[in-house]
């Protein structure tokens, strides 16, 4: 299977690293480390960035995160003129009860995670999964690549060669860690009061109240606005990225976004395992009518956010 994907061609490698040409506008979309024949008529080549798995478990979050947020706000800000006008119309218990089937998914999705780190421990399949090009783990080349972007926003350098993971992917990543644990844990102890008040004082309540509420407006903020930014809102990803929802990359996107991942794939000639056929119109129809709600649903949450603030 892997010989029908495609082959190597070493004088279109040569042509790829001579021939900036390549780039142009015309051709960014065609695949110039493959011969131009490949199993999949009228379909192209492009590289695998996410698989089905991870593009499920990040469906699950976001869609997840969105039900939360939209039935939490009302609660946090009941006393805005928007809300209670608002109130009219939506049922409260139904809110209520889609806010704790998103909670279930997200512990379902978090634990879910963490028990397939465990087994990749114990299986013997953790190599580069604590460090290396592929880890998720902050290393230095972070920190220098968070200095480097700081450099190049204000013309003192070149902007900064990314591999596989930028350092804000990996800050969005341990961010649900932080996220899940604070949030949830709180939202366990509001869900279910009289079981933990058999152990814990009344003041700790209180506390998860709080944590609870300004935890979840801070994750929405970040979300919706860096977050939303980093992924879709920057020129050359403007209106949306949908990478994460088909899972494939141009090799233009590839080359530009993390060239160094880009480079070491190439050199080592891991390009046939690496190649998927492109995903079909009718696919890539469903993926952008997904991501356009998400993107609109966080957008229109930081308008209301914002008009809640000033209405109260």
């Amino acid at each position: 299977m892997t010989t029908e994907i495609g082959k190597v061609s070493e004088s279109s490698l040569q042509d790829m690293k001579e021939g900036p040409e390549a780039q142009e506008a015309g051709s960014q979309e065609e695949m110039g480390v493959l011969e131009p024949s490949y199993p999949w008529p009228r379909r192209r080549p492009q590289f695998v960035r996410f698989t089905r798995t991870q593009r499920l478990l990040h469906l699950a979050v976001m869609g997840s995160f969105l039900g939360l947020a939209l039935t939490g706000l009302p609660i946090k800000f009941s006393d805005s003129e928007i809300v209670l006008a608002l109130a009219e119309y939506v049922p409260t218990r139904a809110l209520g009860l889609i806010h704790r089937i998103c909670a279930l998914i997200t512990f379902a999705y978090f634990l879910g995670h963490l028990f397939y780190l465990a087994w990749r421990v114990l299986a013997g399949r953790s190599q580069g999964m604590f460090w290396g090009p592929d880890s998720m783990v902050p290393q230095p080349k972070d920190l220098r690549d968070l200095r480097d972007q700081i450099r190049w926003f204000f013309f003192k350098g070149p902007k900064p060669s990314f591999g596989r993971w930028t350092y804000w992917e990996k800050f969005d990543y341990w961010a649900v860690f932080w996220g899940v644990t604070m949030i949830g844990s709180s939202g366990l102890l509001l869900w279910f009061p009289s079981f933990f008040a058999r152990w814990l004082p009344g003041w700790v309540f209180n506390l998860a109240t709080i944590i609870h509420s300004e935890e979840a407006l801070l994750a929405m903020g970040f979300i919706f606005t860096i977050h939303f930014f980093n992924t879709h809102m920057r020129p050359n990803k403007f209106p949306l990225d949908l990478v994460i929802f088909t899972g494939r990359m141009t090799e233009h996107y590839f080359r530009e976004e993390h060239p160094q991942e880009y480079e070491r794939v190439v050199v080592s000639k891991e390009v046939p395992a690496k190649v998927a056929p492109e995903v079909t119109s009718d696919m890539l129809l469903v993926y952008k009518l997904v991501a356009w709600t998400g993107f609109l649903l966080g957008t229109g949450a930081i308008v209301l956010i914002a008009a809640a603030w000033i209405s109260r």
